[in-house]
């Protein structure tokens, strides 16, 4: 087994890890860096081998990109409302690593590929990696701080299908969907989609375009069809989304990011300020759920099981996942074309699938659209709950479940007492909880551990502002920058954001890390606790102009005005016999 030593290491090279190594290597340039990736390129859910034709982005060309390198804008037919094909991000993000580089080094030189990170733990005050290479060789990285940004869409959740083993036909989760031949191959003709979100319907619309007979499958025991936003809403998506990014519509959510100005509290807290609101996500969720228009389409979309896909819960609780439509002619190619199902899977067979309304489907192909789960398996047990890190309900001690409840229910009702809108939420499904939420300090920061940061474990719209702005806290958390409130307040503070997540979010919130229209607040906020301001606009501008990444060229600058540069290495963390096992760069025969 080989061993090596870094001062930092970085777990993923998905937007979140990049933009983490680069803003840390721009503060300690001399520093020894590692990067682990599981796959063999960089990109995470963007990386080359995951995208496929139908696969766009969620967010405006505008807005996807680095602050310090825009992007190429793609040719125009791969443009649909100014969001565009996702191969182009994948390429975006291989051009910027070859293009980052301190001390003769690269992003690229620094990203051990192929990397498949098994365990984690520490001992001393180190912590220690330790994860099969290519050649399945295991090898253990020894790092005092680690940053890990292995994100929220690296393990698929496969749905476990009773009779699987008898069926004899690829079963294939949208992760290795672009990778698969089930659309370029004869031998599957009949396509079976599992899921309701956005990623079953790239699935499903892919599938159609490529001359398949699909049947589309969504649970009964499930929160139900997405919300896909078309260019018949009365606002098209790039309208809603750059809306949804600047200060003053965002407003329009109860949000423990917004200040608790006078506009607010009118909005929140008198009986005007809340018909307001409630009108507005009326009109939007009405816009949204006419445009496909589901029941008026005659009888061949009736019988195909169209009206199937109309949303169970109004748009604003988002307790379903949600998308935008990136091609034209989505709807009228699901309402002719697709038969929807919503019903359970009661048993397959040799290349059939059996559904509790009855009905048996035979299938060449399954592909799951169903989802993903935390990849944080590494962690060993112990750690888990003392990081604030999802774990299984029955496995976090009882004193810690005991603190958090009381602490929770204190915080529920703060919430409610702000939010009053959020006290009467609709009828809905509530998924079961088995886990615990995240319960990190800004969603990165564990409580009590300053030597480990987690980013990109948040759910928002995009990324890529997200990223760079978690990269700073993270850095200035790691090197003792920030100024923290004393634990029980910190302890609080995460308390009232779980709480307000379930509320505000129903099933999707009690994961503890979703806040989909609150990115600009967020890092508004993670900017003023470090005492930055050079994203900001000038009275007006501030407040009615979108945020996005751009808006961020200078907070390298003001950051380290503020805090300095320097290598910032603590060599004394390593025991005496490890000190002369560092060396100027990771060991890349590893890989």
């Amino acid at each position: 087994m080989g061993s090596q030593t870094v001062d930092i290491a970085v777990i993923g090279a998905g937007i979140s890890g990049i933009a983490a190594a680069k803003f840390y290597l721009d503060i300690h340039p001399d520093c020894n860096l590692t990067i682990l990736e599981k796959d063999e390129s960089v990109g995470g859910v963007w990386n080359s081998k995951r995208v496929f034709d139908t696969f766009y982005t969620q967010s405006p060309f505008s807005t996807w990109e680095f602050s310090d390198m825009p992007m190429t804008r793609p040719p125009e037919e791969d443009i649909y409302n100014e969001s565009f094909k996702a191969k182009y991000t994948s390429h975006y993000l291989e051009e910027y690593i070859d293009k980052r580089e301190w001390n003769g080094q690269t992003l690229r030189d620094r990203i051990v590929f192929n990397f498949d990170v098994q365990r984690v733990i520490k001992e001393n005050d180190v912590w220690l990696i330790s994860g099969k290479n290519a050649s399945g060789e295991t090898t253990t990285v020894q790092a005092p701080k680690v940053i890990v940004a292995s994100g929220l869409t690296s393990v698929p959740k496969m749905p476990t299908l009773p009779g699987q083993e008898a069926f004899g036909n690829p079963i294939i989760h949208q992760k290795d969907f672009g990778q698969s031949n089930v659309l370029s191959s004869d031998k599957y003709q009949k396509v079976t989609v599992l899921g309701g979100a956005k990623s079953a319907a790239d699935l499903v619309y892919d599938s159609v375009k490529a001359g398949k007979s699909v049947t589309w499958i969504i649970r009964v025991n499930g929160t139900g069809p997405g919300f896909f936003v078309s260019l018949e809403s009365f606002l098209s998506p790039r309208a809603i989304y750059l809306l949804g990014t600047s200060r003053i519509i965002s407003t329009l959510s109860p949000s423990l990011f917004n200040a608790d100005s006078l506009w607010n509290r009118f909005l929140q807290r008198t009986k005007m300020g809340r018909k307001q609101l409630s009108n507005f996500w009326a009109a939007l969720h009405k816009s949204v759920v006419d445009a496909p228009n589901f029941d008026g389409r005659g009888a061949a979309a009736q019988n195909n099981g169209f009206d199937k896909l109309k949303p169970h819960t109004p748009i604003f609780w988002q307790n379903q996942g949600a998308g935008l439509i990136n091609r034209p002619d989505f709807w009228d190619t699901i309402a002719q074309n697709v038969q929807v199902h919503h019903a359970e899977i009661t048993e397959l067979q040799r290349g059939v699938v059996k559904l509790s309304n009855g009905q048996e489907v035979p299938a060449d192909a399954i592909l799951c659209g169903t989802g993903w789960i935390p990849s944080l398996s590494s962690f060993d047990q112990g750690l888990l709950a003392e990081l604030g890190i999802p774990q299984p309900l029955e496995d976090l001690p009882p004193d810690q479940a005991q603190i958090w409840d009381a602490l929770e229910k204190d915080a529920d009702r703060a919430v409610l007492e702000r939010f009053p809108f959020l006290a009467n939420p609709p009828k809905h499904y509530h998924a079961p909880v088995t886990h615990t939420p995240y319960r990190l300090y800004n969603g990165i920061g564990p409580l009590k551990d300053c030597s480990i940061a987690f980013v990109g474990h948040v759910l928002v719209a995009n990324y890529f502002r997200v990223a760079e702005c978690q990269a700073v806290w993270a850095t200035a958390f790691l090197d003792g920058k920030i100024n923290l409130p004393p634990l029980e307040q910190r302890r609080k503070e995460v308390a009232l954001f779980v709480a307000w997540c379930r509320r505000r979010y129903l099933s999707n919130g009690d994961r503890g890390h979703w806040m989909s229209a609150e990115q600009t607040g967020y890092t508004d906020r993670l900017f003023h606790g470090l005492g930055l301001s050079s994203h900001r606009r000038f009275w007006l501008w501030d407040s009615f102009v979108p945020s996005s990444g751009k808006e961020l060229h200078c907070v390298r600058a003001e950051y380290v005005a503020k805090f300095g540069r320097d290598a910032g290495i603590n060599k004394d963390i390593f025991p005496s016999s490890q000190k002369d096992q560092r060396s100027s760069g990771a060991d890349r025969s590893t890989s």
